[in-house]
C-alpha cells in the first residue's frame, strides 16, 4: 500500500504538487495522469526518493520512505521506465537479476528467477537467457525491463509510461500480457501514462492531476459515469463518457453525409448511385440541401420502365428527428413510426445527416433507459427489441 498525506513538492516558488492526499490499495493498479507539468512522474519519483518531497509523508507498506534509506528502499520498489534502460553489456538473464545480485542471491538462484520470468512473458529461457539486449526488438527489451521490476518479488512497482515509446501494435499486446501478469501476482503498482485509453484499460483506480492538484480519484466506470468537474469530461472526450440519452443530442451520432440524390435526377441514375453506395434508399434534397423525400429501390425499379424524374416517385413528408432533439427522442420516434432511420433536420428544412439503428449502437450501448424512473410505459428490454425488429 503507499499513502501520500499532504505531499508537496516545490522549486522555489513553482509548486509542481500540492497537498496531495491519496491512498493507492495493497494489489491495485493505480494509474497517474494529466497534462504535461501536471506533477503525475514527479509524484511518482518521490515514492522511491528519486525526488525529495518538499513536505508531507509518503508511507510504502506501513513505512515512511522519508526514514529509509534511498538506496535500500529503491532495492525493495520494482521500477519500470519508457527508456527501459537494459545494461548493454548484460545478458538478458543478468540484466533481469541485476537487483538480485544487488541482495546477494545465489548463482542458481538468479538463473531460476530468470527462467521463471521469462517463461511468464512466453519468452523461451533456453533462447533468450544469453542474449543480449541489441539482439532483440524494442517490445522484447520493454518485456524485459518490467521483468527486472519484478525479479525481486517487490510488493510495489512503479511504472513511468513503460509503454509510451512502443508502436500501437505491440504497445497493446504488452498492455494485455502486463494485465495478465497482474492478474496473477497482484502488485501494488503506480502507473504515469498520458494515455486515457491506456489509464481505461489498465487502471483499477485513475487519479486525474492538475496543475499539482488531485482533480478526481476514480474507477474507470465511475469517471466515465460521474466525472468530477468540466476539466475531467474533457480531458476523458466527450465521446467517451457515459451519459444518458436524454443528455446525448442527435447531432453527435449522426451519420454526417448520408447518401443524396437532388430531386431532378432521373431514375436510372437513382439506381446506379445505390449500386455505388450499396444503399437500398435515397435521401432527396434540392440544389440547397433542403429534405424534399425519400426514395427507396422499390420505387425505382417499379418506375423505371415510365421513365422520369425522382420527384415523381419518391416519398414526400418523410418522418425525421430536429437538430436538439435528444438520442431518446430519436429512438422513441423510430419505434412509434416503425422506420430503420431518421433524417436529421434544421428548423429550415436543411438535411444535416441521418440516424440509422446503427449510428446509435454505441451511444445506447449500456445507458439506455439508464433512468427507470424515466422510462416509457414498458419495460426497457421490450422497448429495445421493439427497436431492433423494425
Amino acid at each position: 500500500m503507499i499513502q501520500f498525506e499532504n505531499v508537496c513538492k516545490h522549486y522555489g516558488s513553482n509548486v509542481v504538487v500540492d497537498r496531495l492526499n491519496l491512498d493507492v490499495e495493497q494489489g491495485n493498479l493505480v494509474t497517474l495522469i494529466g497534462a504535461s507539468g501536471c506533477g503525475k512522474t514527479t509524484t511518482l519519483k518521490m515514492v522511491n526518493r528519486i525526488i525529495e518531497p518538499t513536505s508531507g509523508k509518503i508511507i510504502v507498506n506501513g513505512e515512511n520512505v522519508l526514514k529509509q534509506d534511498p538506496v535500500q528502499l529503491r532495492r525493495g520498489i520494482g521500477y519500470v521506465i519508457q527508456q527501459i534502460g537494459l545494461f548493454p553489456n548484460m545478458t538478458i538473464s543478468e540484466n533481469i537479476t541485476v537487483v538480485g545480485q544487488l541482495l546477494g542471491w545465489s548463482k542458481s538462484r538468479m538463473l531460476s528467477r530468470a527462467e521463471e520470468l521469462l517463461s511468464l512473458v512466453d519468452m523461451e529461457p533456453a533462447i533468450y537467457m544469453n542474449r543480449y539486449p541489441n539482439e532483440l526488438s524494442g517490445g522484447q527489451q520493454q518485456r524485459i525491463g518490467v521483468l527486472r521490476a519484478l525479479a525481486a518479488d517487490p510488493e510495489t512497482i512503479l511504472m513511468d509510461e513503460p509503454f509510451g515509446a512502443l508502436d500501437p501494435i505491440t504497445r497493446d499486446q504488452l498492455q494485455n500480457e502486463f494485465k495478465n501478469l497482474q492478474t496473477q501476482l497482484h502488485k501494488t503498482i503506480l502507473f504515469v501514462t498520458h494515455d486515457m485509453d491506456e489509464a481505461l484499460k489498465m487502471a483499477d483506480t485513475i487519479v486525474l492531476m492538475r496543475d499539482g492538484k488531485l482533480v478526481q480519484a476514480a474507477s474507470p466506470e465511475d469517471m466515465l459515469r460521474n466525472p468530477a468537474d468540466d476539466y475531467v469530461v474533457n480531458f476523458i472526450g466527450l465521446d467517451r463518457t457515459l451519459r444518458s440519452p436524454d443528455e446525448v443530442l442527435v447531432e453527435e451520432s449522426m451519420i454526417p453525409d448520408p447518401v443524396t440524390i437532388e430531386i431532378n435526377r432521373g431514375l436510372a441514375e437513382g439506381l446506379e448511385r445505390m449500386r455505388k453506395r450499396r444503399v437500398d434508399s435515397l435521401l432527396v434534397v434540392s440544389h440547397d440541401k433542403i429534405l424534399s423525400g425519400i426514395v427507396t429501390i422499390k420505387d425505382l425499379q417499379q418506375n423505371l420502365a415510365k421513365g422520369g424524374r425522382i420527384g415523381d416517385v419518391m416519398s414526400k413528408d418523410p418522418t425525421t428527428i430536429h437538430i436538439g432533439n435528444t438520442v431518446r427522442e430519436a429512438v422513441l420516434e423510430m419505434a412509434r413510426t416503425g422506420v430503420g432511420y431518421l433524417p436529421v433536420i434544421d428548423d429550415h428544412n436543411k438535411l444535416k445527416g441521418l440516424i440509422t439503428r446503427a449510428s446509435l449502437v454505441n451511444v445506447l450501448s449500456d445507458v439506455l433507459w439508464s433512468n427507470p424512473e424515466a422510462q416509457p410505459e414498458g419495460s426497457a428490454s421490450d422497448r429495445a427489441k421493439e427497436v431492433q425488429v423494425r
